[in-house]
């Protein structure tokens, strides 16, 4: 496969792992959902690891699970909270947020590095997924109530006005980005396929803890609102191997990271057709914007 598909294939299956994580995520009266989310993607990935040790002989040890351990811990908590953040918010806004990591990285990169090491393009696309972003924050807490209701009419999930649920997915954000960050300069002493290993290793173990947890609470697994949730893990799974082999292609890199790193586009578009989610030409504008930014952004940093 060439690296166009194996590019296209990583937009569709991490804008898929958005759809199907909301659905199972998504209902107010499981109360536990984002941990039966996180026992999904454990199984899941660590299935995945064993076939990276075993067939594939990717090097694992105490000390490599043990050094990768913070970036693995800021990546599965900032999965955590985005998993729990779905009961409250449109996945066509809590997206688009949440992918705006990368912006922070940038200004992580500035204040620890200066100007050197980003350019022009960068500072603006950096510029625009801010506004895009805060926008969307603005338009969504001033919207009228009745204006609300109206555009949610189509919808079964109604979900009211809360300062709490835009800043879920701005936790995710910034928590992911610190992950982003940190693996930057971890993988400057690891291997990359032993440091994915480790990764999903301890999201393994992670899954482990919360299904115990979930034990303890006599909670309760019912099949139709679960399998959502192990779709998505096997999208989120096959997601990241598809964009690791599209950019081993280096001579496209140019033309394949802005095609994943515009997912969220697809997850906003994904969330009206089978979530059926409508917002207002402000919220689209501020996404618009945002996503813009975005594909800068991804296109930049996997050319550096």
């Amino acid at each position: 496969m060439n690296w166009f598909w194996l590019s296209v294939l990583a937009l569709l299956c991490w804008s898929g792992s958005d759809l199907f994580s909301k659905i199972g995520c998504r209902d107010a009266d499981d109360k536990t959902s984002h941990l039966k989310m996180v026992v999904a993607v454990g199984v899941v990935m660590g299935l995945h690891a064993a076939v990276e040790v075993f067939a594939q002989g990717a090097e694992i040890n105490f000390s490599i699970i043990m050094t990768y351990l913070p970036v693995s811990l800021l990546y599965i908590l900032s999965m955590a909270i985005g998993y729990f953040g779905l009961r409250y918010i449109e996945l066509s806004v809590s997206s688009p947020i949440c992918n705006s990591s990368g912006a922070l990285v940038a200004i992580l990169t500035l204040v620890t590095a200066g100007l050197g090491s980003i350019n022009g393009w960068q500072l603006g696309a950096t510029a625009l997924v801010c506004l895009g972003v805060i926008g969307l924050g603005v338009v969504e807490m001033h919207e009228d109530d009745e204006a609300r209701a109206a555009r949610q009419s189509i919808s079964n999930y109604k979900y009211a006005k809360s300062l709490l649920a835009l800043l879920i997915p701005v936790a995710y954000c910034i928590l992911d980005a610190a992950g982003t960050f940190a693996d930057s300069l971890v993988l400057e002493t690891l291997d990359e396929d032993s440091a994915n290993v480790a990764y999903e290793l301890t999201f393994l173990a992670a899954g482990v803890v919360c299904f115990i947890v979930l034990l303890v609470r006599k909670e309760r697994f019912l099949p139709k609102r679960e399998v959502p949730k192990y779709i998505g893990a096997v999208c989120e799974t096959a997601g990241q191997l598809a964009y690791i082999y599209a950019l081993a292609d280096s001579e496209h890199v140019a033309m394949s990271a802005p095609i994943i790193s515009a997912y969220c586009a697809a997850s906003v578009l994904w969330s009206r057709l089978f979530l059926k989610e409508k917002l207002s030409w402000k919220h689209y504008l501020m996404i618009g914007i945002a996503v813009v930014g975005i594909v800068i952004l991804g296109l930049f940093d996997e050319l550096g």
